[in-house]
């Protein structure tokens, strides 16, 4: 499956800090999959606009715009 197809897998997300100074990104999926992802803060500000790059891009596709 590649990143932009869709998929009927859903999954529970949460994110905050830990008590060791990282972010942590904890996703819980069906089939008991538990994955804490943990993050320096300056490796997750950069998947921070990441996000909001794609964020954006989703909109403009959403309106009927072009992929690039």
């Amino acid at each position: 499956m590649s990143i932009d197809k869709q998929s009927e897998i859903s999954a529970n997300l949460q994110i905050g800090p830990t008590d060791q100074g990282m972010v942590r990104i904890y996703v819980e999926a069906e089939g008991g999959v538990e994955l804490p992802l943990d993050f320096d803060p300056e490796e997750a500000e950069e998947i921070a606009e990441e996000l909001m790059a794609a964020a954006q891009a989703a909109r403009t596709l959403g309106k009927g715009g072009k992929k690039r």
